[in-house]
């Protein structure tokens, strides 16, 4: 890697990191600078993903060569969880979209990348700023966004606090991203930027990734929300989540949060609510996918085609007598994914019917759940009540969800494995 290399941030996002025999390591997420009071900030190293979703930190020291798509690493990497310290600062995650001041007196701008430059002495410095300059003016500033420069880096005032920071830049680096990776990354910000972040999605964004989070970060971003937006974002999250999430705020918060919700929303998470939170009514869900007999094949392939249904309720399909909301009409039965693709699409579920599916009753215990989803080797399981109305389904991720601890999505792999291997013991004794 040659003295004087310049490569920028935002096109660093992503770009996979090998090892000097040219195995895939994992790919760059962020860049860790030091924001110094004299001279420009110093890039230290990489925030790196490596298989298992973890995110690691891997010294510049450490980095042999940085191209067009590629970084090299010397293949010594420590893969214990990258902790961010108090002196650190995440290009990324917290310099992109901040508004700086210019030296010039010109105004304001907002850092769309940043250049890093490696210097004689081997160590990388923030060297230049890619920035948008903001239009004077309310009129002119509709009308247009600004002119681009690319300025040295001590043109701005400071890089350290600055003033409000948007989040376009940094969404745009992880677009595409599955909800469990952007909650990954929403975890490890500092709670300012992190609401700053989760308010920039757009509210089905924001459910799936408020799913994936630790509880306290999932009631710290509901809180700050506003109750007419956090409102909208419980109506988008799956009914059983949603409960869970209102379960851990204030009896007053959350009884304000479900008037606001759309009634029939608010209707299915009050149900869920009722029940004790390890059994099959505090795990369920009210939303599995629900047909009459006389639906076709084709037209229930169609149903499980949706793309907001989780894999393990498109599994199977539940069939019942009207009415089809939950709690539906009598319980009939249970037709499998793969017996649907076996059989002619013009042909009625109802003779497919796996009458003989295990079911349970809202108070069943986890452990039944458990022995069940195994023992069948089931996605779901139907839950009734005393008349055989389906009242809902558990998901085998539900189940799995509440047999991790509590900390699981905190927690490195080993530790989670060792805390799993802990649980089983006991639950053999």
């Amino acid at each position: 890697m040659s003295v004087g290399t310049r490569v920028f941030a935002a096109r660093l996002a992503g770009t996979v990191v090998f090892d000097p025999i040219g195995d895939h390591v994992g790919r760059v997420r962020d860049v860790v600078v030091l924001l110094r009071s004299q001279g420009p900030p110093r890039a230290v190293g990489l925030v790196v993903e490596v298989p298992g979703r973890r995110r690691v930190f891997l010294p510049l020291t450490r980095v042999t060569s940085i191209d067009a798509g590629q970084v090299i690493s010397t293949g010594l990497l420590n893969m214990r969880r990258f902790e961010q310290r108090a002196s650190e600062t995440l290009v990324i995650g917290e310099l992109l979209d901040r508004r700086v001041e210019l030296t010039d007196g010109s105004g304001e701008a907002t850092i769309v990348d940043v250049a890093l430059e490696q210097q004689r002495s081997r160590d990388w410095l923030v060297t230049r700023l890619f920035v948008r300059r903001q239009p004077a003016g309310k009129g002119l500033a509709l009308r247009r966004r600004g002119e681009t420069l690319l300025i040295d880096a001590h043109e701005v005032k400071t890089l350290a606090g600055g003033a409000a920071q948007g989040a376009e830049l940094m969404l745009a680096s992880y677009e595409g991203m599955k909800p469990a990776d952007l909650a990954d990354v929403l975890h490890d910000l500092g709670a300012t930027r992190q609401l700053e972040v989760a308010s920039a999605l757009d509210n089905d964004r924001l459910a799936d990734v408020l799913e994936e989070l630790p509880e306290d970060d999932q009631v710290a971003i509901l809180s700050a929300l506003g109750l007419n937006r956090a409102a909208d974002v419980l109506d988008v999250m799956q009914p059983d989540d949603a409960a869970d999430l209102l379960s851990e705020l204030p009896v007053e918060q959350a009884a304000e949060l479900l008037e606001l919700m759309e009634p029939e929303e608010a209707r299915d998470v009050r149900r869920l609510l009722a029940y004790e939170e390890n059994t099959a009514g505090g795990l369920m869900t009210t939303e599995p996918v629900v047909l009459p007999p006389e639906t076709t094949i084709a037209a229930a392939l169609a149903h499980i085609r949706r793309q907001d249904l989780p894999p393990a309720l498109a599994s199977m399909v539940f069939v019942v007598r009207p009415p089809l909301e939950t709690p539906t009409g009598r319980f009939l039965g249970a037709v499998h994914f793969q017996r649907l693709l076996r059989e002619a699409p013009h042909e009625a579920i109802g003779a497919l019917v796996d009458t003989e599916i295990e079911r349970v009753t809202a108070d069943a215990p986890l452990s039944q759940l458990t022995r069940l989803l195994a023992t069948y080797n089931l996605l779901a399981l139907p839950v009734v009540d005393e008349e055989r109305r389906l009242l809902g389904a558990v998901s085998v991720d539900d189940v799995l969800d509440h047999l991790l601890p509590e900390d699981w999505r905190e927690n490195d792999a080993e530790d989670t494995d060792r805390a799993m291997t802990a649980q089983m013991e006991a639950g053999r004794g």
